[in-house]
């Protein structure tokens, strides 16, 4: 499924790769970190996607904790991720949810932004990760439009938009 991605800065990839010590108990760890605005179950066409960004402004982005999904929509359980507060990432994924549609039990009310850091293993383990961290804050001034077929970005689209 193809997606419109927020690229992770450095500063949150260094973070995720701190913890990779604490994240071995686990069946997968993912070794370059992403973040979804929005999944298209159908791409949209360039030119719908650039309509659709029109006039978006950068926003700002921070990484403020560590949770799990002890059950997530699909793959093994549990997902243990890094945390995303965001206005601006939450209003342009609704305005993109109203123009192309939201993919079930994953997107409009069922989105929660989030940074992957692994994969199955135990709820317990899951637990113990859990919790606040220095938050790490970022303008988030491009956005990477992803090619799930082929594992790597279509294009890259400034903000503002």
């Amino acid at each position: 499924m193809d997606s419109l991605n927020v690229p992770v800065p450095g500063r949150v990839r260094r973070l995720a790769a701190d913890r990779r010590p604490e994240l071995a108990v686990f069946d997968s760890v993912r070794e370059d970190p992403s973040l979804v605005c929005k999944r298209f179950e159908r791409p949209p066409g360039k030119r719908a996607l650039a309509d659709a960004l029109a006039g978006t402004p950068a926003f700002e982005a921070a990484v403020t904790g560590v949770d799990f999904f002890a059950e997530p929509t699909s793959g093994t359980s549990p997902v243990v991720y890094l945390t995303v507060e965001s206005p601006g990432l939450y209003r342009l994924h609704n305005g993109l949810v109203e123009r192309f549609g939201a993919i079930p039990e994953l997107e409009g009310d069922e989105y929660d932004p989030h940074v992957t850091l692994a994969r199955g293993g135990t709820v317990a383990d899951a637990e113990r990760l859990a919790g606040p961290i220095t938050p790490v804050t970022w303008t988030v001034s491009r956005l990477l439009a992803w090619n799930a077929t082929y594992r790597v970005p279509e294009r890259e689209i400034p903000l503002p938009s």
